[in-house]
């Protein structure tokens, strides 16, 4: 029996075919260096805003403020904060202390000794107001002897957490007069200039004690310069977060690329604090921003009773806990 076989035709490669193979290799090499830059640029940052701790040794409240009773909602923050994981660094926006006085700074910051992640402040109003003889660069000492983190030698300045973020800490109090209205002065807003200037790339997280933009409108107590301030921000399209003080109230307010926070006082009902992650993705930012009650709640309940209108400085829910999103 004759077998007979097939001949196997083997078909050329044309130039068509190999200019058609490399550009589907070309595409899917592209399309997986692609979803990699993706993957990798994204970053997250996590950090706590603490504001108005109003530190005091004695033992009476005021009107509104459970001042006497700051040292406990203090340690009680504390004790939450160093809870969160991956946390890079505590910030507190002002007034640590109620009273300018050099024992009030130094009972105030033995507490700090068992803060785990690196802290920072701004000054506020209530730090080194006139008439309290505590000046800022004995401030600034007494606090470097129990943070050596802080070495800053100017009461505005600026730091890199990690690579895509820049910090800028801004110092609004005016010193010549007793005032709880607050500026940064020419000086400090074309600093502000050039820092923004120089962190186009960055998304960029500044602190503060008194507001650009107020939570609610108090004339005795806003920024005379704010407008100057917002004039710099409106140059710069990239992505900043703006973290404040000094009103007690929490809101959250979105203008274009620029969000603004402001925090509400530990000694203020509802004495809590914030908890923001900051992720970085390529084309957008996500502001994850939470609001963290102390713990101690006898002492929220009597400092409710002390305040007229508790939305004033709770806010509305949208005010305390919010997902923000800002395109790139």
């Amino acid at each position: 029996m004759t077998r007979r076989y097939k001949k196997r035709v083997i078909k050329k490669e044309t130039t068509m075919t190999r200019v058609k193979n490399w550009s589907i290799s070309i595409l899917l090499s592209a399309a997986m260096l692609f979803g990699l830059q993706c993957y990798s640029s994204t970053s997250s940052l996590k950090f706590a805003q603490v504001s108005d701790v109003h530190y005091y040794t004695g033992t009476n409240n005021t009107t509104y403020k459970m001042i006497a009773e700051s040292p406990k909602l203090l340690d009680d923050a504390i004790e939450q904060i160093n809870a969160i994981p991956n946390l890079s660094f505590v910030m507190f926006t002002g007034d640590l202390i109620d009273k300018a006085f050099e024992k009030e700074l130094s009972a105030f910051l033995p507490h700090t000794e068992n803060i785990k992640a690196p802290w920072y402040f701004a000054f506020g109003n209530h730090d080194t107001m006139m008439g309290g003889y505590l000046n800022p660069s004995l401030y600034m000492q007494l606090v470097n002897k129990y943070n050596k983190n802080y070495k800053f030698e100017k009461t505005y300045y600026s730091f890199i957490p990690q690579k895509g973020y820049k910090v800028i800490v801004l110092d609004t109090i005016i010193r010549d007069r007793l005032t709880s209205n607050g500026r940064l002065g020419d000086e400090q807003i074309a600093w502000l200039d050039n820092e923004l200037k120089n962190s186009q790339k960055d998304t960029v997280l500044i602190f503060m004690h008194i507001p650009i933009l107020e939570p609610y409108v108090s004339p005795n107590h806003r920024l005379l310069d704010a407008y100057k301030v917002e004039d710099i921000l409106a140059k710069y399209k990239n992505p900043i977060g703006i973290f404040q003080g000094h009103y007690h109230g929490a809101k959250i307010t979105q203008k274009g690329n620029i969000l603004y926070v402001s925090c509400p006082s530990l000694v203020t009902y509802p004495n809590a604090f914030r908890v923001i992650t900051v992720t970085n993705y390529r084309n957008k930012v996500v502001f994850d921003i939470q609001n963290k009650e102390t713990g101690l709640k006898n002492i929220q309940k009597l400092a409710k009773m002390l305040v007229f209108g508790t939305n004033v400085y709770a806010g509305e829910a949208s005010d305390q806990n919010a997902t923000i999103t800002i395109k790139k």
